[in-house]
């Protein structure tokens, strides 16, 4: 069988994407391999020996840095976000499905919150909290601050998703004698669930790495971006890079977790 020869554009496609993902991972790869850094090994090649020194490091107590306390807010805030940017997608989803009274002016304004600088967003966020007398804080001023960058994303994702779902579904459902609510809970939902689940992944890792939005609005304590930024000027040894190293583990963790459920809820819709 005789096979046509590759393109030039295939080869010229491929190195590029080569050198984008040696750029990608490259750095992640050299903070991996200094993790495992001797116990008398410094922050540059070579290594001084191999040993799991820096990452039992990350559980004692720190002359500088709060790893753990960082990262529970962290994971918590993204967990917070992701909840909510999932309901009022699902819900923005479905209301812009019927229409209604200033539904172009409420969109436009929703997704200029993408536009305008993230620092921006974190300033003003922590001016008026102090205007009003308040005290910004991770869970509450930082809480709205990543809202307004994840809230943008999910509603377009949902308004791509439910311009492509056929309203016929809900139209036999209905005829078959379904409730509004029996349609939506046995017939939409199950469809649209992988997206829900797409979502909330975008939601929580947007939330769990965001910087600038965080800066002026995370209050007395830091999340783990603002630590680790905080500990490069601080932290003269490897465990940083164990930092890196298991906070990179914990992401693709979770990738990985929901791409699972995702393919789970498909093959199940598909048994069904």
């Amino acid at each position: 069988m005789h096979r046509e020869p590759r393109s030039r554009e295939f080869y010229l496609l491929a190195i590029f994407f080569a050198v984008f993902v040696l750029f990608l991972y490259g750095p992640l790869s050299a903070v991996l391999i200094l993790s495992f850094q001797g116990p008398n090994g410094g922050l540059t090649f070579p290594l001084n020996g191999v040993s799991l020194r820096w990452f039992a490091n990350l559980f004692e107590t720190q002359a500088v840095g709060d790893f753990g306390g960082s990262f529970r807010r962290s994971a918590m805030l993204g967990i917070m976000v992701m909840l909510v940017t999932v309901a009022v997608s699902l819900l923005a989803g479905l209301a812009f499905r019927r229409g209604f009274i200033g539904a172009t002016a409420l969109f436009y304004l929703a997704v200029a919150s993408l536009v305008v600088p993230s620092i921006i967003v974190s300033l003003g966020i922590g001016v008026l909290f102090n205007q009003l007398g308040l005290q910004p804080a991770w869970y509450s001023s930082g809480f709205g601050a990543h809202l307004t960058w994840t809230l943008p994303f999910g509603v377009l994702i949902m308004f791509a998703v439910f311009n492509r779902f056929s309203p016929a579904y809900e139209e036999a459902a209905r005829d078959l004698g379904a409730s509004s609510w029996q349609t939506f809970s046995n017939v939409v939902l199950p469809m649209i669930a992988p997206s829900l689940i797409g979502v909330g992944l975008f939601g929580f890792t947007l939330s769990y790495d965001e910087f600038a939005r965080t800066l002026m609005t995370s209050g007395s304590f830091n999340t783990l971006p603002l630590e680790i930024y905080g500990m490069t000027t601080n932290v003269t040894t490897p465990v940083l890079y164990a930092l890196g190293t298991v906070t990179t583990v914990f992401s693709f963790l979770v990738i990985a977790g929901t791409l699972g459920l995702i393919v789970h809820l498909n093959r199940r819709r598909l048994k069904s």
